[in-house]
């Protein structure tokens, strides 16, 4: 893995969620983790779909018959490899390259897609990937082995920000992609207009996957700590401004509250966890007390 990869899969956060598991609340397709996979290979063991391979995926299951015909490479994948599927969402939108801390919004969303990739892999089940902002920017399948979450880790380090965020056409656009149920992570910042946001996870659950939303921002968005005359600078088309921020610091505030209980309140409806992550959390802690309290509804 290339070092500008590497460097998602912070061993300290690595370690933190070392004794949990992702697994789904609602009965999803697969509820059943890896632990529980049959030992046996061959015929024994039922074939369930195809996928297109990816680097790093056991050429041994490769079907040449399907080669022969569509001049593509595809995997075979077997029941006891398709227990748990995740896919996880990443905005790379310009706004995602703000950052006031150690990590810029889109270094924390790529720590912690790489740390639940690493998680899902870990526990023997399939992990896909989707970048996007208003348009998806790459997607991987899901796999489950090492080599696809090195493709995966490497994926969100080479893939670089711009566009505006538009989670609901994007959601429309790969609706057919996603397969069989299982659950949508998705990181983002959500600067889109709520009403977007919550048409596109009220139709991942119309299609009865299971979603959590993690809402991340940087610690300054959420404060609004200026003091001095300040130059903005727009981004996602939106143009610089020059303002005196306390003079905006309270109706700022209150529009973000409102925006947050409205997407909190829409997801709530819609059995869709939603999570707040600030980007000056340890990002060990936020995944564990997240995890854990995910692991304690069950």
């Amino acid at each position: 893995m290339p070092e500008n990869a590497r460097k998602y899969l912070d061993p300290e956060v690595l370690q933190g969620i070392s004794g949990l598991y992702v697994k789904a609340r609602l009965i999803v397709e697969g509820f059943v983790s890896g632990l529980h996979r049959s030992p046996f290979r061959g015929f024994s063991v039922e074939f369930a779909e195809h996928r297109e391979y990816v680097p790093g995926d056991d050429v041994r299951h490769l079907d040449w018959k399907v080669y022969g015909k569509s001049d593509r490479f595809y995997i075979k994948q077997y029941e006891e490899e398709t227990n748990l599927r995740a896919w996880i969402f990443v905005d790379v939108s310009e706004s995602m390259e703000y950052g006031s801390g150690a990590l810029s919004k889109i270094e924390y969303a790529r720590t912690v897609a790489a740390s639940l990739a690493y998680l899902i892999v870990r526990q023997r089940d399939a992990v896909g990937l989707c970048l996007f902002e208003q348009e998806v920017r790459r997607i991987l399948p899901p796999a489950s082995s090492t080599g696809h979450l090195s493709a995966l880790v490497q994926a969100l380090a080479e893939t670089p920000t711009g566009g505006h965020t538009a989670l609901g056409d994007v959601v429309h656009r790969t609706a057919e992609q996603l397969g069989r149920r299982g659950i949508i992570i998705i990181i983002s910042d959500l600067l889109d207009e709520t009403d977007s946001v919550l048409r596109a996870v009220r139709r991942l659950r119309h299609a009865n996957h299971e979603v959590v939303l993690f809402h991340l921002l940087d610690r300054n968005e959420r404060t609004f700590p200026f003091q001095r005359s300040t130059l903005f600078e727009g981004l996602e088309g939106y143009g610089d401004i020059t303002a005196d921020p306390p003079a905006l610091r309270q109706a700022y505030l209150q529009e973000l509250e409102q925006f947050v209980r409205t997407l909190r309140r829409g997801c709530l409806g819609d059995q869709v966890d939603f999570v707040d992550l600030d980007t000056h959390q340890h990002l060990d802690v936020a995944l564990s007390r997240y995890l854990a309290s995910r692991g304690a509804r069950k």
